[in-house]
């Protein structure tokens, strides 16, 4: 294995060579190569989510290439190499299993789940306690990154204020609350003076509680949204397929005829599909 990474960190020091390296891998940054490495873990949960093992181990690499690519470019500015990376997060997994690696007894997934949560918010206290210099603890919120895709971010932001009680009791309170948002997403639309960036914040808070609906539920919105895509994708593939069976574009028929269509594939599917 070693030996292995001491190729790839061999290979991408000589691709950013300022003289004899590849011109686009010398004048990358890590601004310009961050959105490689977020396509490059989409493309991985893609392929767990197709069940293609070779085709994973592939995309596995792409994403080590990222890795190395931007230890890389912190080395050559003096600020850490992969090793630092590699014992970091080494450090991280031993302190954060005190249970494998030390002397506690945790007995089931749960109680390990909260004890995890413990000791990063533990973490995040220490880190604002040495960048501010102030005894105040970090808010329960810190360390979630903007970053993230906004259905992932809102299950995190929910699952955190959960953590000290700020949270929905039954999940069929989540769904009156969610009726309430649409109610008043249809008051922002029949204004006599629409605003559009009221009607924005509407559509927001209904997305942000059916998220929160999906948490109550057990079920991660991400991977529901992505599966309500492949089901959409396949429907509207067959609807395209029926219609020009029929000598027929989409564009060019009406509503309800696209709409007849689109029934025929759903139960043409029927049997098929994921449920």
């Amino acid at each position: 294995m070693s030996s292995s990474i001491d190729r790839l960190v061999e290979i991408m020091v000589r691709l950013r060579d300022p003289k004899t390296g590849c011109p686009w891998d010398v004048k990358q940054t890590f601004a310009s190569i961050a959105p490689y490495t977020i396509e490059e873990a989409y493309e991985v949960a893609d392929t767990i989510e197709k069940g293609d093992m070779d085709e994973l181990r592939d995309e596995l690499g792409d994403l080590l290439l990222q890795v190395i690519f931007h230890s890389r470019m912190a080395e050559e500015l003096n600020l850490f190499t992969i090793d630092d990376v590699a014992d970091g997060i080494s450090d991280k997994m031993l302190r954060r299993h005190p249970h494998v690696f030390g002397d506690q007894n945790m007995h089931d997934a749960d109680s390990q789940t909260i004890a995890w949560e413990d000791i990063k918010a533990r973490e995040r206290d220490e880190k604002a306690r040495r960048q501010t210099g102030s005894d105040h603890p970090a808010s329960i919120l810190e360390g979630i990154a903007n970053g993230l895709p906004a259905l992932t971010r809102a299950l995190k932001l929910q699952k955190r204020a959960a953590r000290v009680g700020f949270d929905w009791k039954d999940a069929r309170l989540v769904i009156e609350k969610f009726r309430e948002e649409l109610d008043e997403l249809e008051a922002e639309l029949n204004a006599d003076n629409r605003n559009e960036d009221r009607v924005q914040d509407e559509v927001g808070d209904m997305l942000f509680t059916c998220v929160n609906m999906a948490r109550q539920l057990g079920i991660d919105p991400e991977s529901a949204l992505r599966h309500g895509n492949i089901k959409f994708e396949k429907r509207f593939r067959k609807l395209e397929e029926t219609v020009r069976n029929n000598a027929q574009q989409p564009q060019d028929m009406t509503l309800e005829q696209l709409e007849t269509a689109w029934t025929q594939a759903k139960a043409s599917l029927a049997g098929f599909e994921p449920v």
